[in-house]
This record gives C-alpha cells, structure tokens and sequence, in this order.
C-alpha cells in the first residue's frame, strides 16, 4: 500500500502508540485531532499534495530578517566548540553565515519554499535516498520546519540518522504547541495550518528523537527578529481575531516605527540531539552525600547495593564529608566494593557541594540523588526511573505529597515545627511555580531522577540546600520540565538528625530562585 494513502486514516499516535485519539477542532474541512494519553496533535485525514499547492499559493510569507548568527551561536554553543565539518541543509532560506563559516561545508538539500510545492517529499526522499547510496555522512543535519510537515516524521527521523556521522547532531527547529503564543491564541493559533501536518510539544518532540536513539537532548526556545510589518502581513493572511483587528491599527503608525526591529519569543524551539549506538544496557548512577549519618548509612549503602532493577545496571557514588559520628569509619568498611566510588572530602562544605562532588564521577545513562537517611523508600527507585527509559520524560521528582496520603512533615515530638516546615514548603513551591510557570507540589524532594546528558552546558555552584532549588531551575530553563511520580516518605525531626537550617536556609532559597530567574544560563 502507498504509505500516503494509508496515512490518510492514522489509526495509532505516531509517539505513543495509543488508539485513543479525539477529533479537537477542525481548519476549514480539516479535522485536528489529540492523542488523549501523549497529547500529540495531527491532522487526520492528511491534505492531498493539490490541497497544499493550493494552501501555498496564498500562505507564503517570508521573514525578511536573517537568523544565521543566532544559530550558529547556539550550535556552538552546545557543542563547545566552533563549527567544523560537513553540514546538510533541510528547509529555510540560504544561510550566508552558516555557509561562509570556518571550516564547514554545507550541502542544502532542500529549502523552505521547495517544501511548499506539490511533490516535495517525494522529492525529499528521493534525494535522501541518493545520499544514502553515495555513503556520503555528515557532522550536522539542520532541519527547519522539516518534521512538523512530513507525512512519516519517525520514517523521515530514521533516514536522516542513517546520514549522520557516529556523533553527528541533529539540530530541529520548528513551532510547538506548548510555547506561550500557542497557549495563548488556542485554536486561532498561527501554527494550526494545512501546512503542518504534526503539532508537537516539547514533551512529544523529545520522546520522538529519545525513541529513534539520540541522546544529549537540549532544547532552546528562540527569539526571532520581526516587525510590526511583519505581524500585520502575517495576520492578515492568517485572520486570528482579535489580534488581526488590533494589528491594523499600526498602519497608521509612523514607517520607522513599523519596520523598527525587535526580537520576539515566538512559537519556534531548537532542539539539539546527538547520535549515538544502539545499546540495550543502561546504567543507573546513584549519588549520595554522607555526613554524620552514623545511625543510617549502613543500611542506606546495604539497601542500594541489593536493589536490582530489571535491564538496569547501577553504581552508588558515596560523597563523604569528613563525619564526626562514625559515618567515615561505616563508610571505609565499602572502599574497593564492586560498584561502589567513593569520595573523601576533608570537611564538610554542604550537601549541594557534596552532590555536584558526585556528578563529576557518574558513568551512568541516568542519575539518581539519595540522602544517607530513611526517609525515602529505596524500592521506589523502579517507579522513578522508568519515565526515563521509556522516554516520557528526562526529568522525574518523586513527590512526597503526590499520592492519596498525607506524607510531609509530621514531627510526632515537634509538631508545630512540623506545621511550620509544611507551611514553608507550600509558600516556597508557590513561588517557584509562579516564577518558573511550573505546576508542581514538591519540587525540592531530595528525588531528583534525570538522564545524565541533562546536565550538558550546566554549571553548578550552590553549596547547601539552595542546591536542590538550583539544579531543578537550570534543568528547567534547560527544556527539561519534571513529571512527579508520588513516592513513599517518613520525614525525620531535628531531634532525628534533619540538618536543615530553618533560619539560615530559607533566606539562600530565596536568592537562589530570584538569582536564577534573570541569570543567562
């Protein structure tokens, strides 16, 4: 069967498989439908190659500015180095900068507008198809409003990989519908056109590349240079009300003022993904710092070492910070044990110093923080890792309170310390949320689970429990937005041994979640 015509009756979602899928609202005779488990939007039936020449012919629009310097910085930026090498070019106008950079070849395959025409992905394939005949690979494949129009993105995705050099990268640019200006105008959307056949968010676009194995996900949202000109050529075709009303009004505004350049966070993100083999081992690297823990760590050590999770290999990474209980002494008794590194600091500098003492030694595909104590339950380690071998997500927090149990602070010998630890916990969830657009309820749980590439291009600095707020922010300012999975949790008191300082603490949290609102990561 022509893989177009079966195309035009989707049956699965292309990310999660689900048969679950609900018509959500139509563009003219075209329905938009929504996976109901992942999300994923798509139009279903797809247009005929005549309904797109059709659509293109009144839909063209192009940006007159230029946005070669700002991705070529961004490349750079996330392989550390300057661009080299062979690049391959798929969609957007020609990139002088790109194509006039030190010591990069550049081969453009196909541009936005060739996209637009009726033919283009046999086209597409066909030239693909030839690349993989002549063996030619390349370092970098940049794709520019690529995958959101292929009729077979994950088909599309497997082919593009085949001409990647063994570290190649992948560098994605298109809309998704989870950006403020998709969320904002809803259906009236600008992205919601015949043209685009996927509307991806940044959880679906990460699973997709995740499933076709790349790794080393980053994703940067992008400002784009436009103008007021600009805007009102774009509403104007694309009549989104009330904002194609109001746009017509800077008709009347002075020429300067309209073609006066700024640069907007639009709907575009660019995301970077490196090819890497396909293995089926994955390893689990467990970080936990010790410091006056005598009463648990043995325990701890014993609990992890025995865990096993199916088709997951683990280390533990044991930070100690110089104790003065006999933690040290328990701990040395595991130097030179299988799977186990261990970490001898000569005085302690804090629990964020001790864990970013521990990234630095992790081998694993995934990290897993853990305190010395028994307040977290050891067997939820399967529940907390599995998002990241499945892909759903790249960042996991095991929520205290996510379940249908109460399991905060309940100090059965400091109970108004426990109300007043529970109120902190709220007041300060609240402003992380609000000042980070997140939804979550326990976003400084000590289970922070990641994938280890999160933590490219991240450095880390903070040296108490203003770390836990730092690590969270930075991997969300990254692209790596948290699901919470509820977890067991019996918190201890001071009298217990808690080392937080309820006068100290609170006031480096607050620096830490303001300092990294506006600081450029």
């Amino acid at each position: 069967m022509n893989p177009l015509e079966d195309n035009k009756n989707l049956r699965r979602c292309l990310i999660c498989r689900e048969r679950k899928i609900y018509y959500n609202f139509s563009i003219g005779k075209f329905r938009i439908e929504k996976c109901c488990n992942c999300s994923l939007m798509r139009l279903n039936p797809q247009p005929t190659n005549q309904d797109l020449t059709d659509f293109n012919k009144n839909n063209q629009i192009d940006n007159p500015f230029s946005f070669d310097e700002h991705y070529i910085s961004s490349i750079e930026s996330y392989i550390s180095n300057p661009l080299e090498g062979k690049m391959l070019q798929i969609g957007s106008a020609d990139f002088h900068c790109i194509a006039t950079a030190k010591d990069l070849a550049v081969k453009k395959l196909m541009t936005t507008k060739e996209l637009s025409e009726a033919d283009y992905e046999e086209v597409l394939n066909s030239k693909i198809q030839a690349l993989q005949n002549s063996s030619e690979s390349f370092d970098f494949i940049l794709l520019v409003n690529v995958l959101n129009r292929v009729r077979h993105p994950r088909l599309f995705l497997r082919n593009i990989r085949s001409l990647l050099k063994e570290s190649g990268i992948v560098v994605t640019i298109l809309p998704t519908v989870d950006s403020l200006t998709a969320r904002l105008m809803k259906s009236r959307w600008a992205g919601f056109s015949l043209q685009n056949l996927w509307y991806f968010s940044k959880k679906t676009l990460n699973q997709l590349f995740h499933d076709e194995f790349f790794e080393e996900l980053k994703l940067n949202p992008i400002k784009e240079p436009i103008n007021l000109d600009y805007l009102y050529q774009n509403l104007s075709r694309y009549s989104k009300q009330p904002f194609s009303s109001l746009i017509k009004y800077t008709r009347f505004l002075p020429k300067f003022i309209r073609k006066y350049q700024f640069h907007f966070a639009t709907s575009n993100v660019m995301l970077f993904a490196k090819n890497k083999p396909i293995n089926s081992s994955k390893k689990l690297s467990v970080v936990m710092p010790a410091f006056n823990e005598a009463n648990f760590v043995k325990n701890v050590i014993d609990s992890i070492l025995a865990k096993k999770i199916d088709g997951i290999e683990m280390e533990l990474i044991i930070v100690e910070s110089n104790s003065t209980d006999g933690t040290r002494e328990i701990v040395k008794q595991y130097e030179g044990k299988e799977r186990i590194t261990i970490i001898w600091q000569d005085t302690p500098r804090g629990k964020g110093n001790a864990v970013r003492a521990g990234l630095e030694k992790v081998s694993g595909d995934y990290i897993l923080i853990q305190d010395a104590d028994t307040e977290y339950d050891i067997e939820d380690y399967d529940a907390l890792v599995e998002p990241l071998v499945t892909g759903e997500a790249t960042f996991v927090l095991g929520a205290r309170h996510g379940g249908g149990a109460w399991k905060m602070r309940q100090f059965e010998d400091q109970r108004l310390t426990g109300h007043l630890l529970n109120m902190g916990h709220w007041f300060f969830a609240a402003l992380v949320n609000l000042t980070y657009g997140l939804k979550l309820k326990d976003p400084f749980t000590m289970y922070k689970v990641f994938r280890a590439d999160c933590l490219r291009g991240i450095k880390l600095e903070c040296n108490r429990f203003d770390f836990d707020y730092e690590l969270l922010i930075k991997l969300v300012k990254h692209g790596h937005y948290p699901i919470e999975i509820p977890v067991n949790y019996r918190s201890r008191s001071f009298k217990e041994g808690k080392k937080v300082n309820v006068l100290r603490d609170p006031w480096t949290w607050l620096v830490a979640i303001m300092k990294y609102k506006f600081q450029q990561i």
